[in-house]
């Protein structure tokens, strides 16, 4: 009997733009929220008479979907381990769209009490659980196609998805808090945002259902069967890794929150900037993130992926001694300088991480490897960053929040320095 002929290789530009787009996507949402808990959540969802309150609730509501993403890293690294990695980018994308645009549709606490926060933490917990095992799925889905000696560059397009899902949620709100008074802002602008992510996922679904398995995945699948519970495979066999590969994310995601949250809501309202003037600053910072992530990526294919982070590490743990002159300053030029500085610092360490953590795990656990450690150290670095920041600079000054990141960029580089060198490595 006749076999079938196997299917036609899929471009490497299709598989490069469906790990950008699904990624883009995930990122845009997750920003629309953390733009909206910096800006409306927390007068709209819970009830106080003191604003920093309120601050600090919608902050501690940022933090659950953190604490949900390695549980959806462990759900969708088992499957996409397993499985394939095609189904559960499809499903995860789904998951994350479907909660965001029902945040959108939510009674507010004056509409509905205590059941309208209480809805708002439960589909914030769905958001974490779909971008749980989003990047990890997007970051494989483009490392295992790359040709040798190109990991990194072929990395970087799941990670300007970043970028790119960040400048489209901002210019959103901005582009609604220029055309709406402030009062229609609050009581149904904030919404729109939230509500056009259904037409992104249904873009991305589309792109993402035409992919195929990856090369590597179905050559391990062929070898021998899936591994029974690959989270236990990575807790046992390769905890260091995980735990190196946790830590070395700590200080990426600190000094990207700091920079954009708690920096949007220190700049509205402590030092006085109204809400289009900071939101525009970031969309300007936010390219000097696109920039510094394929000049990472460029960097670590060609002298590894260890001197690339050390040196972004080092120079992020200096930012932290100038949070406090340039942002705490209130100055236009010193603030955007430091937002710009900060994204940048930002891109160049999350440029390499596309394909540093793939590469720490071997292919049969590597979708959990990746999702778990990317998203263990969201939980360390970004979770309470906002939250804390605040408690910071409430108590002690705006230098404190300073001190706080170059202290998560020391512990990221530690960690970066007891790795051994992955770029050079067959995965």
């Amino acid at each position: 009997m006749l076999q079938p002929a196997p299917p036609p290789p899929v471009p490497a530009a299709r598989i490069l733009i469906a790990s950008f787009v699904g990624t883009a996507i995930e990122f845009y949402d997750f920003y629309v929220y953390a733009t909206a808990a910096a800006l409306v959540i927390g007068p709209i969802f819970f009830s106080a008479d003191d604003p920093s309150v309120q601050t600090l609730a919608a902050f501690a509501t940022f933090s659950i979907a953190f604490i949900a993403r390695p549980l959806g890293a462990a759900f969708f690294g088992h499957f996409g381990d397993r499985v394939g990695r095609k189904a559960t980018l499809v499903a995860s994308l789904m998951i994350m769209g479907l909660s965001t645009v029902l945040i959108g549709c939510l009674p507010t606490y004056a509409t509905a009490g205590w059941w309208a926060p209480f809805a708002l933490c439960v589909l914030r917990f769905g958001q974490g659980i779909g971008f749980g095992g989003e990047w990890g799925g997007a970051a494989l889905l483009a490392v295992e196609n790359a040709p040798p000696g190109r990991r990194a560059l072929y990395g970087i397009f799941p990670q300007l998805g970043a970028p790119v899902g960040f400048i489209t949620a901002n210019l959103g709100f901005l582009g609604l808090a220029l055309a709406l008074t402030p009062a229609d802002f609050q009581a149904w602008g904030w919404r729109i945002p939230f509500l056009a992510s259904a037409v992104l996922v249904g873009v991305g679904l589309y792109v993402r259902l035409k992919l195929t398995e990856t090369p590597v995945f179905k050559a391990a699948m062929e070898k021998a069967p899936p591994e029974r519970v690959p989270l236990a495979t990575i807790f046992t066999k390769y905890i260091k890794a995980t735990l190196l590969g946790t830590f070395a994310m700590v200080a990426c995601y600190a000094v990207f929150y700091l920079s954009t949250v708690f920096a949007l809501s220190y700049g509205v309202s402590k030092l006085g900037f109204t809400r289009p003037t900071f939101l525009l600053f970031e969309c300007v910072a936010v390219l000097f993130m696109g920039l510094g992530i394929p000049l990472s990526g460029w960097a670590a294919d060609r002298y590894g992926r260890r001197p690339v982070l050390l040196t972004g590490l080092a120079f992020t743990a200096s930012l932290g001694l100038l949070l406090g002159p340039m942002l705490g300053s209130g100055q236009g030029g010193l603030v955007l300088g430091f937002l710009c500085l900060g994204l940048f610092a930002m891109g160049w360490l999350f440029g390499p991480m596309g394909a540093l953590l793939p590469e720490l795990f071997p292919t049969r656990v590597r979708y959990t490897g990746a999702s778990v450690t990317y998203n263990l150290a969201g939980i360390l670095g970004a979770s309470a960053a906002p939250y804390l920041a605040q408690r910071l600079s409430e108590w002690g000054g705006i230098g404190w929040v300073g001190l706080y990141l170059a202290v998560a960029a020391g512990v990221s580089f530690v960690a970066v320095a007891l790795m051994e060198e992955t770029g050079t490595q067959t995965i």
